[in-house]
C-alpha cells in the first residue's frame, strides 16, 4: 500500500511539475522539487530526502532549492532537537496566487464592461438594421461569471487564511 501511495505521488509530482513549470516559468527540476514540497505537505522535506527520493545530484537539488527561496515559494522550518532544515511551500503564496487571479478577473471585466458598452453605443445609435446589431449576452453572462468567481475564491481566501 505505501509503495502504491509512493508511486501515485511521484507521478502526480511529475504532472503537477509540469504544470508549474508552465505556469511559473521554472525550469523543469525546479518545478518538481516545487512540486514534491506541495505533496509532502507540512511536514516538510529535507534536502537528504529530496536527493534519494528526486535522484539528483546534491548540488542540483542545493542550486533549485535556492531559487525557490529566492523566489519566495518555499521556506525552511527547523524541528526542535533535529539539525536538519525541512522545506515547505511559502503559505503567502497560496494568497499572492489568489490576489494575482482576483486582479486578472478585475482586469478582464474592466475590458469586458467597455466593449459592452462601446457594443450598446454602436447598437443604439449606428446600426438601423437588426441583424447587424451585437448580441451582449456573453458579456453579461462572462461579467457575470466573473463577479461570481471572485466572490467565491475571495471567500476561500477567507476561509483559508482569515484574511
Amino acid at each position: 500500500m505505501k509503495e502504491k501511495i509512493c508511486r501515485e505521488k511521484m507521478d502526480l509530482v511529475e504532472k503537477l511539475g509540469v504544470h508549474l513549470e508552465n505556469r511559473e516559468q521554472l525550469a523543469p527540476f525546479a518545478a518538481r522539487i516545487l512540486a514534491y514540497i506541495i505533496l509532502t505537505g507540512k511536514i516538510g522535506t529535507t534536502f537528504d530526502d529530496m536527493v534519494t527520493i528526486l535522484r539528483a545530484s546534491k548540488s542540483t537539488i542545493s542550486t533549485h532549492l535556492n531559487h525557490l527561496q529566492d523566489l519566495k515559494k518555499i521556506v525552511y522550518i527547523t524541528k526542535t532537537g533535529d539539525r536538519k532544515r525541512y522545506f515547505i511551500i511559502n503559505k503567502d503564496l497560496i494568497v499572492q496566487y489568489i490576489d494575482a487571479m482576483i486582479n486578472e478577473w478585475q482586469e478582464v471585466k474592466a475590458l469586458h464592461l467597455e466593449i459592452k458598452k462601446y457594443k450598446e453605443t454602436i447598437n443604439t445609435q449606428k446600426i438601423i438594421n437588426e441583424e447587424e446589431k451585437f448580441d451582449l449576452n456573453f458579456h453579461n453572462d462572462y461579467i457575470k461569471f466573473l463577479d461570481e468567481a471572485s466572490m467565491s475564491i475571495k471567500q476561500l481566501r477567507e476561509n483559508q487564511f482569515n484574511i
